[in-house]
């Protein structure tokens, strides 16, 4: 068992000597500076359990790793059929609701990725050893995972005692099985990047059973690619696909951490143009470095933090723009661009070098100009191109063929290596001549370098599959693939009151997961119902302040769209349908609205349009509430064939209706 700094059975720990006890847990701890705070208040932990596990029997675990969350839970104790999670505060007379929330996400996270803790009665438990006695109250919250309880130090015995009592009926929990049982974290990028960036591995935060090892499979792929490349003077390109919610980004941050090595020159950066993405990251490692420095009474700034993290992770448009100024090969070897498929054609990087007094003659698209940029480079380098098939959203955007065209007529001595899917799967290539050039280059099909899996949804792996069916009006294998796989686990709702839609999501979502409000961007005409489309947010405050800010996500006023939340996600979403996409008479309708009506759209914003609503619709990990309004016949903009049809749409697939449902029933 390494998951804990000590563990033991109970009646061993009751007679081993507090100091050996202590002795084992420093030993085991990363950080070789244990201050004497933290020694002395594993003391008085040790102490407390000693008094208070008398008379039972069971496991009891310290400094039980959360990796996912980057986190460690003080204590675990496995009692007959409970799971104990147990957070001291030491020298603390209150019960504050950061606490409480601390030990109960604690306990989500073994509800949710622990297998050996799932269905289990998982009970956490608050302790303040000086606090006064309060009233304990146990409140199921979700599965078998029970609300946070308050004690202190004298009657932590008869807590443990009534809990048991409570729950004699349930089948005691398997120690040598919950020991050997695997865990399955599904980060969010945000969690997975501070991990990462907190030396943790690839493996530590992300699920490694035989479904999802593709991961690390991947991220293991491309450095091979890397080491071949380095080793042999060869500079290459490699491109990664995978589903919405697989890892792609989770891949490319993995791999520019681990690539960062200034004593062998082997310098990586992590590029998007996806500026929310980069923002939101940005902010949350800092916020990350800054917290843990004032925890180690370090003296820094803000300031210095944030100059830090940008220079591993940085918007492609400021790559692009410093390399202008200069012939000389970047200091990176390897650069990892997410979201590649957004960069932009030679027509959007003309037009943008021409408006921004970059060069009137600039005349080549942006991935053949950074791919120039690359191959300055003597000896060697590697491009990571993280490629999403179908979600080009904006006007100019490039996709895959975009970065392959550069290497029909030139950069002849790079080596390729691609996604065996890319031949597969329309989403990728509008034509063939793409797949051609492939050939002709003797390019490297390779099946790591897809990401099958989509981690995001964790409640159901086919959620991708099923958002996929409805965008191509599938009813039947949409109806299909929501009865079998999605219906059981992962709540899906459908509401024409959004206040109710509001509500759903604040009562399903526990602890510290998130929710929020997303519309398409061109839902012009859900203004009557305070949905602004056209305000912009401010990304990291959206993503990562809590319910009291006006402008977090849980706030529910803030309204984020497609723009703002690809390559990010929530835990539960409720997505807000206008007009602009809407079902009648057996298929999608595509529209744009102009002044005062909606219009028909082309073919190319058609496909857009589209592959926005499939962003918004796999944005949630565990659930999600669709809200359609009413039509209005007083109002010729928001009409009833605009959503009724739509509403029907997906009534047939079996949707159910929010109000027909109790609020407090996750599933």
């Amino acid at each position: 068992m390494n998951r804990a700094y000590y563990s033991s059975a109970i009646k061993d720990f009751l007679i081993q000597e507090t100091n050996e006890i202590l002795g084992l847990i420093t030993k085991s701890n990363q950080f070789s500076d244990v201050k004497k705070q933290q020694s002395d208040a594993w003391l008085r932990q040790i102490e407390i359990l000693k008094s208070s596990l008398r008379n039972v029997s069971g496991n009891v675990y310290f400094e039980f790793t959360i990796p996912r969350m980057g986190k460690r839970a003080d204590n675990i104790l496995i009692i007959g059929n409970c799971i104990f999670i147990i957070e001291f505060k030491i020298g603390s007379k209150s019960f504050d609701k950061q606490s409480k929330s601390q030990v109960f996400n604690y306990g989500l996270d073994m509800n949710n990725f622990h297998e050996g803790s799932s269905g289990k009665t998982i009970v956490p438990i608050l302790v303040s050893d000086e606090g006064l006695e309060v009233d304990q109250v146990f409140v199921k919250s979700v599965d078998n995972l029970y609300e946070t309880i308050c004690s202190n130090a004298a009657n932590l015995e008869s807590t443990l005692k009534n809990c048991l009592g409570l729950f004699s009926d349930v089948n005691s929990v398997n120690v040598v099985e919950w020991e050997s049982s695997i865990y399955k974290p599904t980060p969010t990028i945000i969690e997975a990047a501070t991990a990462l960036f907190q030396n943790h591995s690839v493996e530590n935060i992300s699920r490694s059973d035989a479904k999802a090892k593709n991961l690390s499979v991947t991220s293991n792929c491309i450095s091979t690619i890397i080491d071949y490349s380095k080793n042999n003077n060869r500079k290459s390109i490699c491109f990664v696909t995978g589903v919405p919610g697989a890892g792609k980004t989770l891949a490319g941050l993995n791999i520019a951490n681990a690539r960062t090595n200034h004593q062998e020159e082997e310098h990586a950066v992590f590029l998007s143009g996806n500026v929310p993405l980069v923002e939101v990251l940005r902010e949350a490692l800092a916020r990350d470095k800054y917290n843990k420095a004032i925890e180690d009474d370090q003296k820094v700034t803000k300031s210095s933090i944030v100059s830090h993290v940008k220079s591993l992770i940085q918007t492609v448009h400021h790559f692009r723009d410093d390399n202008l100024k200069s012939t000389k090969a970047p200091i990176e070897k390897v650069t990892i661009f997410d979201e590649a498929q957004r960069a932009w054609d030679v027509a959007q990087t003309t037009i943008f070098m021409k408006n921004n007094g970059k060069g009137s003659d600039f005349n080549r698209s942006e991935p053949e100009f950074l791919i120039e940029v690359m191959d300055r480079h003597n000896d060697w380098c590697t491009i990571v191109c993280l490629i999403g098939g179908g979600q080009e959203i904006n006007t100019g955007e490039v996709g895959l063929q975009g970065w392959i065209e550069p290497f029909k007529e030139n950069f002849k001595d790079w080596d390729i290596y691609y996604s065996a899917t890319i031949e597969e799967d329309q989403n990728y290539f509008s034509d063939e001549s793409s797949l051609s050039i492939l050939k002709s280059r003797k390019a490297v099909k390779k099946e790591d370098l897809h990401l099958s899996v989509p981690l995001r949804s964790f409640r159901s792996e086919k959620l991708s599959g099923f958002v996929q069916a409805i965008i191509d009006n599938d009813l039947t294998l949409a109806k299909l693939t929501y009865e079998k796989y999605i219906k059981k686990n992962y709540p899906i709702r459908i509401t024409r009151d959004l206040d109710l839609a509001k509500k759903w999501l604040r009562e399903t979502a526990k602890g510290s997961e998130r929710i929020g409000v997303l519309a398409s961007s061109g839902g012009i005409r859900l203004k009557p119902f305070a949905i602004n489309v056209k305000t912009k947010i401010d990304a990291p405050m959206w993503f990562l302040n809590d319910e009291m800010d006006i402008r977090s996500s849980n706030f529910l006023e803030e309204i984020a769209t497609e723009f703002f939340v690809q390559g990010l996600e929530l835990d539960y979403s409720c997505i807000a349908w206008d007009g602009n996409f809407y079902h009648e008479h057996g298929r999608w309708n595509h529209k744009k609205f102009s002044g005062t009506k909606w219009q028909n759209l082309n073919e190319k914003r058609s496909s857009y349009l589209m592959n926005s609503y499939r962003v918004l619709l796999t944005r949630a990990r565990q659930g999600m509430v669709i809200f359609i309004p009413e039509g209005n016949e007083k109002d010729i903009t928001r009409t009833a064939n605009l959503f009724d049809g739509t509403y029907a749409f997906f009534k047939d697939i079996g949707v159910e209706e929010i109000s027909r449902i109790p609020l407090n029933n996750k599933n």
